[in-house]
């Protein structure tokens, strides 16, 4: 006889909150400040009160793990907002609310998204996972030069790749926290990069952009 429906509910609920637990483990133990030298799985069952193979069975390493923190951190800061980038009015709006999602991502979760850029510097298991997330942002930021040049016919001072390369710098976790500091919020940082793209894309370079400016 196979299991009552009610029973399997109990237990698919009883794993989600397992996962939860784990997961707001590894945020915590992020976000504490000795959780980058303790953050490990042994410490993350410890902090969630789980044994140690059950993390291993819900992600399998520290590196699922770790994609699975990314993947709420990005649901708690509003990255679905990406597909409005493409769904709004001009290539003005449209630049402009690339900055400002990935502003407002970097804001939301600020000291683990700091703890997981850092580790990702001497921690091949964290690199490996921030460095996708970073080819994900760059498929969204060459997504947008795509569309803003598809009507531009003159030559530009920056080729394709280069204003790619820029925009994904300037919409990086390192320059959203080298301008937000302690005193700028993150629609202050957004209008400041947009600034500066309007500046050096539009105006003065003849970029993709510049037909929509003048």
């Amino acid at each position: 006889m196979s299991p009552r429906p009610y029973q399997l509910g109990q237990r698919k609920e009883a794993v989600d909150q397992n996962r939860a637990r784990i997961v707001e483990a590894a945020r915590t133990l992020l976000s504490a400040d000795e959780g980058v030298t303790r953050f490990t799985i042994d410490a993350v069952a410890r902090q969630a009160d789980v044994a140690r193979m059950t993390v291993y069975y819900q992600f399998g390493s520290r590196v699922g793990l770790l994609e699975a923190l990314c993947d709420v951190l990005a649901e708690e800061g509003g990255i679905e907002h990406l597909r409005d980038v493409f769904t709004g009015a001009g290539s003005d709006q449209m630049l402009r609310r690339l900055i400002e999602v990935f502003c407002a991502f970097w804001a939301s979760n600020r000291t683990v998204m700091r703890r997981l850029h850092g580790m990702a510097a001497i921690d091949p298991e964290f690199a490996q996972v921030m460095d996708a997330r970073h080819a994900r942002r760059r498929k969204a930021v060459t997504a947008v030069v795509s569309r803003l040049n598809a009507a531009e016919t003159s030559p530009n001072a920056f080729s394709n790749e280069e204003i790619i390369d820029l925009l994904v710098a300037l919409t990086s976790f390192a320059t959203y926290e080298s301008l937000a500091g302690s005193s700028r919020t993150s629609e202050d940082v957004a209008a400041l990069i947009d600034r500066v793209v309007r500046t050096a894309f539009r105006r003065e370079t003849r970029s993709p952009y510049a037909q929509h400016h003048g």
